[in-house]
């Protein structure tokens, strides 16, 4: 009973980590900072170590399982796997259709992140406000780089794994929208709905590749720097922000409009989006209702920390 008592909401975060990082601009990694399990998560990767493979040759499971946390690992990694699958086609609809209303959902989620984040700083000095606007300029000056154009190498993709894999888990930097600025997103989505192995083997291979030595050196960071990390972590956040303005005109390589006011042409499988601009929304019905889902989407997050912190009691 108390295995289910753990796994269900472990498993619910990982579904929330999984969903997230299939949209560009949102990062799994703030799901699982503030859901409480972003330190445990990070601990458990980088157990898997030269003393994890020795404890393995020696055939005692029970005690390699322990060294890795490997239930909670795989509680979580299900959750993420299961919401990739089931979210992608979804969310694919939900873009194509309501754009803004879904941007401005997540806009607001953000919102809350920051909040969320920020205020686990226990001690503001120069070095910590340093890494905070540090943190904001680069996930902003991600935000303005231009997609690369789509490769399907073998190698190629094992690198965008590789790549994404390590910004999935870091809060505000999106895994999804590294590989839009890859020129892979669209590829990447395509065999995920429709289950092209090759393509998901080397994106996979790239992900076990990276994510244990990510893993040590984020690790490292956070234990011997917390403070100054978690301000940097709280500005890739904000610096997201400029990537989930719900209002953008989307334009082609020759910078042709492809379309106003819709940046879910981007998750498309059939458009090829090079650039977009932010606009100002028009004050109507649809900005009230933007507003509400932006409100909506703030106290998702804030229900969401506090029922994880229930749950840690």
């Amino acid at each position: 009973m108390n295995a289910l008592k753990n796994n269900v909401p472990n498993f619910l975060k990982g579904f929330a980590m999984g969903t997230a990082n299939v949209i560009p601009g949102v990062s799994g990694g703030t799901i699982a900072l503030i859901t409480g399990i972003f330190e445990r998560l990070i601990n458990s990767l980088k157990s898997f170590n030269m003393q994890a493979l020795k404890i393995l040759l020696k055939r005692d499971f029970r005690a390699f399982a322990a060294h890795t946390d490997l239930q909670f690992l795989v509680v979580v990694l299900l959750g993420v796997l299961a919401s990739i699958f089931s979210v992608a086609k979804l969310l694919s609809f939900l873009f194509d259709h309501y754009p803004v209303f879904i941007w401005s959902y997540f806009f607001g989620l953000i919102i809350a992140s920051v909040w969320l984040v920020g205020k686990t700083i226990t001690k503001y000095n120069a070095s910590v406000i340093s890494f905070l606007v540090l943190g904001t300029a680069v996930a902003a000056s991600i935000t303005i780089m231009s997609p690369a154009r789509e490769n399907d190498s073998f190698l190629y993709l094992v690198l965008c794994g590789v790549v994404a894999v390590c910004s999935m888990i870091l809060p505000g930097i999106s895994g999804s929208f590294v590989l839009v600025l890859m020129g892979n997103y669209q590829l990447v989505l395509r065999s995920i709905t429709e289950f092209n192995i090759v393509n998901l083997a080397a994106v996979g291979i790239g992900c076990v590749i990276g994510l244990p030595a990510f893993s040590h050196f984020l690790s490292w960071l956070y234990k011997k720097y917390k403070n100054q990390t978690i301000a940097a972590l709280t500005g890739f956040i904000t610096g997201s922000l400029a990537i989930i303005w719900p209002w953008k005109n989307s334009f082609d390589s020759a910078g042709n409009l492809l379309s106003v006011n819709n940046f879910g042409a981007l998750l498309s499988t059939e458009v090829k989006v090079f650039s977009y601009e932010r606009i100002l929304p028009a004050i109507d019905t649809h900005f009230w209702l933007a507003i509400a889902l932006a409100v909506l989407g703030f106290l998702s997050i804030y229900l969401l920390e506090k029922m994880a912190a229930k749950v840690q009691e």
